[in-house]
Formats: structure tokens, C-alpha cells, sequence
């Protein structure tokens, strides 16, 4: 299973740390992404870390402000969010891939089958 946390209310500007934790599969030989989807509006992917993380994607949107990490030892999968706008304002959620050993990961999310429940971030101010 895949569990969410770190998710909260911050003003604009400020800064999130979101984790993934996994378990149940072997965190490295997947991949993993966050996606986002914010009231009235469809799930976006925003980042993801290919398997034994070897490359990293992320949504033009949060370039330069989001930088996704993976901790193997801690089965832990990172968001760190800084600069935050009201637009980043979502549910976000972790989720692992489909297919393992992939070196390029992809934010698309009909290629990923377990899912997190999602942590509310809100930034407003």
C-alpha cells in the first residue's frame, strides 16, 4: 500500500514536504509518481521518479519548485514543494507503476495501478 502525509495549509511562498511510504512491494524496482487534482479539475500528473531512481519528470508547472527524492531504506517517496502558489492548491497523491524497471518514468495515469488516498494541500494567505 501506498499512505500520504505531510499535506497542510501554508501561505504563499512557503514550503511542503510531501512523503509516500510504501509497502507491501519493493519500493526500487518501480515507479513512482505524484499526481494532483484539485476541486472541479482532473488528476495531473506532477513529478515521478523512475525505478532505482534514475530519472526524475516533472510537470512544467512545478519545474524548479518541486523536487521528488526516494529514501529505499525508508521505503519513502518525497515531494519537497517550495515557493508554493494558491494554483498548487490540490489533493495530492503517490502512486506506484504498472510496469517495474522502467528507465524513464511517465506522469500519465493510466500506467499506474495502486494508489494512496491523498493529502490535502491548500495554500492560501
Amino acid at each position: 500500500q501506498l499512505v500520504e502525509s505531510g499535506g497542510g495549509l501554508v501561505q504563499p511562498g512557503g514550503s511542503l514536504r510531501l512523503s509516500c511510504a510504501a509497502s507491501g512491494f519493493t519500493l526500487d524496482y518501480f515507479d513512482i509518481a505524484w499526481f494532483r487534482q484539485a476541486p472541479g479539475k482532473e488528476l495531473v500528473g506532477v513529478s515521478c521518479s523512475s525505478s532505482r531512481g534514475t530519472s526524475a519528470g516533472y510537470a512544467d508547472s512545478v519545474k524548479g519548485r518541486f523536487t521528488i527524492s526516494r529514501d529505499i531504506a525508508e521505503s519513502t517517496v518525497y515531494l519537497q514543494m517550495n515557493n508554493l502558489k494558491p494554483e498548487d492548491t490540490a489533493v495530492y497523491s503517490c502512486a506506484k507503476s504498472k510496469r517495474s524497471f522502467q528507465e524513464i518514468c511517465s506522469m500519465n495515469s493510466a500506467g499506474y495501478d495502486l494508489w494512496g488516498q491523498g493529502t490535502q494541500v491548500t495554500v492560501t494567505g
